[in-house]
C-alpha cells in the first residue's frame, strides 16, 4: 500500500479510501443493496489486512448504521491511532430552521451523534456533505472551527461544492483564523471529469486533497457488458447520474476493458490506476471482499502516458447531475454571506 499526505494536514492516508456507503442496515435507509454487519466486517477486516487505513462514512448512510458497523469493526480489528476516519453531516433540515436551531448547534449535534454511532471520542476528518444555502457561511465555518478546537475532529473537509465555494470558504477561514478545508470530495471518475475544469486546478494550487467519490461510476467502470450486480440493478441514484450518457461513456468503458485485457488485470484496476494518478485518494465503495482486493492492486499499476491519453481522448463534456445539478440554481441565487450580520460579497 502507498500512503499519501492529506493536503495541508498531517494525516497520512492510504492511497485507497474505503467508502462505507455500502455498509448499513438495508431496512434503515434509502438503499436496498447495502450489506449487513457481518458482511461489512469481513470487508473492513480485509481492507485493514491490505493496508487500507482511510475510511469514509456519513451519518446519512442508512440512518447511521454505516457509522455503527464501521466503528465496531475498527474497535475490534485496529488501533484507533492507526486509522483515519472521516464522516459527514448534512445541512440543517427545514424543521431545525423552523425551530431556530443554529448552524453551529446543528453541526455539534450531528458530530456528537456520529461520535456516538462510531463509539469514538473524535474523528480525523469531518466533512461538510453538501452546501447549506440556508445558513451564512460564517456560521458554518465558525461551527466547524469550534469542533476542531474542541478536539472532536482533527481536520475538516467538504463535499459536493463548486470551486468558487471552496475558495470562498477557505478565504473566510483565513480572514477569521478558522480551520480551513484540507480536502474536497467531489464526483470524479474516468467517465465524469467535470472536476478538471476548475476544482482540480484550485486543489493543486492550494494543496487541497482530492478524495473523489463514485470512483468506479457505480460499478460501470468495473463491469463488462455481460456482467451485472445488485447495485447496478437497484441503485437508482447511480442510474440518474449515468444513464443519460451511457452511449458516449460506452466508448471509454470499452477502452478500459481493452487495457484490462492487455495488462491481464481487472477493469477496476485500470479505472482506478487512471484516477490514482490524478488525486490523493479515491473513495472506493466495496460490497465484496474482491472489490477492495482489486482496488488495492490498482495502486501498483502504473499506466503509460499513451495509455492515459487513450482512456481520456474520447471524453465529451457531461451535464452536472445529482446533488451538483441541484446546487447550480441555488448557487446562482445565493447571496454569499460571510457573517451573521448584513455583510455580503
Amino acid at each position: 500500500m502507498e500512503y499519501r499526505k492529506l493536503g495541508n494536514s498531517d494525516l497520512k492516508v492510504s492511497a485507497v479510501c474505503m467508502g462505507c456507503m455500502g455498509f448499513g442496515d438495508p431496512h434503515k435507509g434509502q438503499h436496498s443493496w447495502t450489506l449487513d454487519e457481518k458482511q461489512s466486517r469481513e470487508i473492513i477486516h480485509r481492507g485493514l489486512e491490505l493496508g487500507v487505513n482511510f475510511f469514509d462514512t456519513a451519518i446519512a448512510y442508512q440512518s447511521g448504521t454505516s457509522e455503527q458497523y464501521l466503528g465496531r469493526a475498527l474497535r475490534d480489528f485496529a488501533k484507533r491511532d492507526e486509522v483515519v476516519v472521516a464522516t459527514k453531516f448534512l445541512p440543517r433540515t427545514a424543521e431545525e430552521i423552523e425551530r431556530g436551531i443554529s448552524a453551529q448547534q446543528h453541526i455539534e449535534r450531528m458530530l456528537n451523534k456520529s461520535l456516538e454511532n462510531l463509539g469514538m471520542d473524535h474523528v480525523d476528518l469531518y466533512i461538510y456533505h453538501m452546501w447549506d444555502y440556508q445558513s451564512p457561511l460564517y456560521d458554518i465555518m465558525e461551527g466547524l472551527n469550534n469542533m476542531v478546537k474542541s478536539g472532536k475532529t482533527r481536520y475538516i473537509g467538504i463535499s459536493n461544492c463548486f470551486a468558487f465555494q471552496l475558495a470562498q470558504a477557505n478565504a473566510l477561514a483565513e480572514k477569521y483564523g478558522f480551520a480551513k478545508f484540507v480536502s474536497v470530495q467531489g464526483h470524479y471518475n474516468l467517465i465524469f471529469r467535470e472536476e478538471e475544469r476548475e476544482m482540480a486546478k484550485l486543489c493543486a494550487q492550494d494543496n487541497i486533497a482530492m478524495t473523489p467519490y463514485s470512483a468506479l461510476a457505480g460499478g460501470r467502470l468495473s463491469k463488462r457488458p455481460n456482467e451485472t450486480s445488485k447495485r447496478l440493478v437497484e441503485d437508482s441514484y447511480a442510474k440518474l447520474k449515468y444513464d443519460a450518457t451511457a452511449a458516449q461513456d460506452h466508448v471509454i468503458i470499452g477502452r478500459v476493458m481493452e487495457l484490462a485485457d492487455k495488462h491481464g488485470v481487472s477493469m477496476t484496476e485500470i479505472s482506478l490506476a487512471w484516477l490514482l494518478a490524478k488525486v490523493t485518494a479515491p473513495i472506493v465503495g466495496t460490497t465484496k471482499v474482491s472489490h477492495i482486493e482489486q482496488a488495492v492492486r490498482a495502486v501498483d499499476l502504473k499506466l503509460s502516458e499513451e495509455e492515459m491519453t487513450y482512456l481520456e481522448e474520447c471524453y465529451v463534456p457531461h451535464a452536472l447531475v445529482g446533488v451538483m445539478a441541484q446546487n447550480t440554481q441555488s448557487a446562482a441565487n445565493e447571496k454569499h454571506v460571510w457573517s451573521t450580520g448584513d455583510q455580503t460579497i
